[in-house]
């Protein structure tokens, strides 16, 4: 019942192109109407949905990527009555990220990350080449615990642990195993 004036923009269709016309079956890419409708009845059985991501097609056909929430919709006595779908153009976000991968991805030097936990989550080509590891192999394991020889554990998780803080370290070498 709700079309705001941020998704005549974004979509490109008025509120009285859009209203009375099913929004999976109309506007959701084939490979994501069960999943979007999936979430909406959920919205609709007062389970909500945070960060879902799926394509939207434009009045333009072109193809958008859209964060979005849904949220049930109640009238005062709480008995639901739709949903509100909150959503956020995020294609040049995940454009931007796609570029990012591939910069790391076909860097000419061996480039790896952990997340908070040490986990490794980015191994590029080179990181690979030199250690003969692939990112499936790796993904996911301890980097200090099971890639750093024994003498450099302590001196590399320092390391980490700073940049974790915010505090760079340029020029560390140490042993991959």
């Amino acid at each position: 019942n709700v079309w705001n004036k941020c998704a005549m923009r974004l979509i490109g269709y008025s509120t009285e192109e859009v209203m009375g016309r099913s929004l999976v079956q109309e506007f959701i890419t084939d490979d994501f109407k069960s999943l979007v409708q999936s979430v909406l009845d959920q919205a609709l059985a007062g389970d909500e949905t945070d960060n879902f991501e799926f394509p939207l097609i434009t009045k333009a056909s072109t193809r958008i990527e859209v964060l979005l929430n849904a949220t049930t919709r109640r009238d005062e006595q709480g008995t639901v009555i739709g949903v509100v779908g909150i959503g956020q153009d995020i294609t040049a976000r995940l454009a931007q990220e796609r570029e990012y991968s591939k910069l790391i991805d076909t860097a000419n030097a061996p480039i790896f990350g952990v997340d908070t936990q040490g986990a490794v989550n980015v191994w590029n080509k080179n990181a690979h080449k030199l250690v003969g590891y692939t990112p499936e192999e790796v993904m996911g394991k301890i980097l200090v615990k099971e890639f750093i020889t024994d003498e450099f554990k302590t001196a590399v998780q320092a390391v980490l642990d700073q940049a974790l803080h915010g505090e760079e370290t340029a020029n560390f070498e140490f042993p991959l195993m």
